[in-house]
């Protein structure tokens, strides 16, 4: 099930003296959090807070927040997890949050009976994501998240359809 809500990145320091906040996204660039004129500070939305200002600043993103006007209650909110609404978000068609991929099944496209696992984790290494995909013993395999191995993705089934590369699985010849 698609969450509503779904987290963006950490609160991990103050920046300044007027209360902005230093915010290490866990999304594909700082930029991204450019686009929220509102965050919460749960899961469930119920604690919004307003945007006033978000500016990147090397792999981090620098944001002021309504409310939070000193060092001091900028300090306040270090380790603090801020959250999005999903209904909030612009993404490009055939991208999909990693929140939305831990716990897919992961398929063979050319024979539906063949479960591999079930995709536990994602590992960002610059030119391509690598997926981690745990089998029901608790092996895990990795696996580049490409367009010759991912074949389809289907958040709301649950399933992606991949074609292995020879040697990833332990039944390459």
């Amino acid at each position: 099930m698609r969450q509503p809500y779904l987290e963006v990145g950490k609160i991990v320091s103050t920046h300044g003296v007027r209360g902005e906040v230093r915010v290490d996204p866990w999304c594909d660039s700082p930029d991204f959090l450019r686009q929220f004129k509102t965050l919460y500070y749960d899961k469930t939305g119920t604690k919004p807070v307003k945007v006033l200002a978000c500016r990147p600043h090397g792999n981090i993103a620098i944001l002021k927040l309504a409310g939070v006007d000193t060092v001091d209650a900028a300090a306040a909110l270090r380790n603090k997890v801020l959250y999005m609404a999903r209904t909030d978000a612009k993404i490009a068609d055939n991208s999909y949050f990693i929140q939305d991929l831990i716990g897919c099944r992961v398929v063979d496209a050319d024979d539906a009976g063949k479960v591999y696992g079930t995709l536990s984790d994602v590992s960002r290494t610059g030119a391509n994501d690598v997926w981690h995909v745990t089998d029901e013993n608790g092996k895990e395999y990795l696996l580049p998240a490409i367009p010759p191995v991912v074949i389809d993705t289907d958040i709301d089934s649950g399933t992606v359809l991949i074609r292995p590369l020879r040697g990833i699985f332990d039944d390459a010849d």
